[in-house]
């Protein structure tokens, strides 16, 4: 078998994967920040773990981690559609393979005998992540430039609507965190393939 037939993960993915990775711990943490400034939900996240210091700081660390994210989640989609990777891993997904794979996932029993292969509890999981990015792109839009977007602020539900969408997306993209973080642990080796490739 050839060095390339045993590659799990290419290179641009793996380094598209990092590059995202750091964008949103910058970008959740400031945003905690940013969030703290107003608390509308009427509740504060811990200073302690948020980024930014100030609201001034947090938001020049928001804006910039947010470049970041908005080029490489641009090229990883462009990426994973131009080499068909895109279709390959994360279609079709299948209502009754997913409850399939949901049930054995909490029994313990999900397999994981092929790691270039997703189950559709990955395939779903990983969807959701890409359209959840895409809404807090968005709504974050609207957040910034309320003005320059008005279709996309009246589809939000105006600008105080935006701050609830990009607020619960953020909270949705944690939560996948959450889940993809105790995944790894519990499957070590996914963490080797998306570090070194294979």
């Amino acid at each position: 078998m050839s060095a390339d037939a045993r590659i799990i993960h290419p290179l641009w993915l793996r380094l598209t994967h990092w590059l995202n990775a750091v964008a949103v711990l910058l970008l959740v943490t400031s945003g905690w920040r940013i969030y703290n400034a107003t608390a509308f939900l009427g509740f504060s996240v811990p200073a302690h773990i948020t980024l930014g210091g100030w609201l001034g700081g947090a938001l020049a660390w928001h804006f910039a981690a947010m470049w970041l994210l908005l080029a490489n989640g641009i090229l990883y989609l462009l990426l994973n559609l131009v080499s068909g990777r895109l279709r390959r891993q994360f279609f079709p997904v299948s209502p009754r393979q997913l409850l399939r794979d949901m049930g054995a996932a909490l029994k313990g029993k999900l397999a994981h005998a092929d790691p270039r292969r997703y189950n559709s509890v990955q395939r779903l999981a990983y969807l959701f992540v890409m359209l959840d990015s895409i809404v807090l792109v968005l709504s974050g839009l609207v957040l910034w430039k309320s003005v320059q977007f008005p279709l996309l602020r009246m589809l939000t539900g105006g600008y105080e609507g935006a701050r609830q969408v990009h607020f619960f997306a953020m909270a949705g993209l944690c939560g996948f965190i959450v889940v993809h973080v105790a995944m790894v642990a519990l499957v070590p080796r996914t963490l080797l393939a998306m570090l070194r490739g294979r």
